[in-house]
């Protein structure tokens, strides 16, 4: 049975060293950044089978033009416990102790060509992203991020709205399609892109669900799908357009976009 505990002390905060080590292949935080972390708004989580940690999630108080939220810089779980809903639980943890702490969002960046975070983040969760990071962390040379531009979306978790609480699904059946996929080989290729002036209530955009394996088979073409998907984000986020949703297909993901005016992103009364 996994079991999730708030890391507090310096005994617990080893043991998360070994997760870090394991996912990243890193070396792990110094443990006197993460303990004033704590002491100073920071949420660390750990998830543990029985006494075995396998999972975490840091974050850290941030503050930004004003306004005050919780960082959610890492998140980390061992292989053999992936796809087993561990990380949406610890997420839903974390957002329980921010409420409680007096955080109303939770911030944090992703990949968004990793449609497995995409979709906890976006679909589950109900986080909005209207925020496009160009090599965010510059050129990062672990497994899952070399060789590529580090760009990353900015996930905006408004954890007291009405949008995370009723988990409100966007009406996507209408969504205008800016571009088109064709597949070969089992790799999804660019077909076309649409030149939109971004009128439209709902945009769609697929992209590869399975970005690793192009990566691992066609480095160009991965590198294809990155600059021609910045391009179209960067525009759609201009136009004054959010992330709000993820559907999973069989060889793309298709992202949802929305307005962002048109998201209950308020505190409850």
């Amino acid at each position: 049975m996994i079991t999730l505990k708030e890391l507090t002390t310096i005994k617990e905060l080893e043991q998360m060293e070994l997760i870090e080590q394991g996912v990243w292949d890193m070396s792990p935080l110094p443990i006197h950044q993460t303990l004033t972390a704590i002491k100073n708004g920071g949420i660390i989580i750990g998830a543990f089978d029985d006494n075995k940690i396998i999972g975490f999630s840091y974050a850290f108080a941030g503050f930004k033009d004003g306004q005050t939220y919780l960082c959610s810089h890492m998140l980390g779980i061992e292989e053999d416990y992936r796809s087993k809903k561990i990380g949406e639980q610890m997420k839903q943890k974390q957002q329980e102790i921010a409420i409680r702490k007096g955080y109303k969002e939770i911030h944090w960046t992703y990949d968004p060509l990793e449609t497995r975070n995409a979709y906890l983040n976006l679909t589950k969760l109900n986080g909005i992203c209207s925020v496009y990071m160009e090599n965010a962390y510059g050129e990062m040379q672990d497994g899952l991020n070399k060789g590529l531009p580090s760009d990353r979306f900015e996930i905006h978790w408004h954890i007291k709205s009405e949008h995370v609480s009723r988990k409100e699904i966007p009406d996507y059946l209408s969504a205008v399609a800016l571009n088109k996929v064709s597949v070969s080989d089992n790799l999804p290729f660019i077909t076309m892109f649409h030149n939109e002036q971004y009128k439209a209530d709902v945009y769609s955009l697929e992209v590869p669900k399975d970005f690793q394996n192009v990566k691992s088979k066609n480095q160009a073409l991965a590198l294809e799908w990155r600059m021609s998907t910045r391009k179209i984000f960067q525009e759609l986020f201009a136009a004054g357009y959010a992330a709000v949703h993820l559907i999973p297909g069989k060889y793309t993901a298709k992202y949802i976009f929305v307005k962002t005016d048109t998201l209950k992103l308020g505190g409850h009364k």
